[in-house]
């Protein structure tokens, strides 16, 4: 399977291109400083653009995942011994039952 550059490794490239243009002005194939410029200042944006990318809002958290949180807490309290260890006959899976039916019922 052919492993494909992410975009930092792109926008890496990009940038050492367009420094290697600037820094051999003279061997360019007698291309115009203005197109050379404004070829390097595009690389230059359209790099940062890959590597900044779209930051996402932060994701609201809702009543039901606070409530679940404070009573997956006290169940827990409830369920382990004073060495941090489960109690005999529970487990985190019991845990998060209890935790979910504790929420249910208060939210109604």
């Amino acid at each position: 399977m052919v492993k494909l550059p992410t975009d930092e490794q792109w926008s890496k490239v990009l940038f050492l291109l367009a420094d290697t243009i600037l820094a051999n002005q003279p061997h360019t194939g007698g291309l115009p400083q203005p197109i050379l410029q404004a070829f390097v200042e595009g690389t230059a944006v359209g790099t940062a653009d890959m590597v900044k990318g779209k930051k996402k809002g932060k994701r609201a958290v809702s009543a039901y995942n606070k409530a679940f949180g404070k009573a997956f807490k006290r169940q827990k309290a409830k369920m382990t011994k004073k060495n941090g260890g489960w109690k005999k006959g529970c487990s985190h899976g019991k845990c998060m039952s209890a935790a979910h039916k504790e929420v249910k019922r208060s939210l109604k």
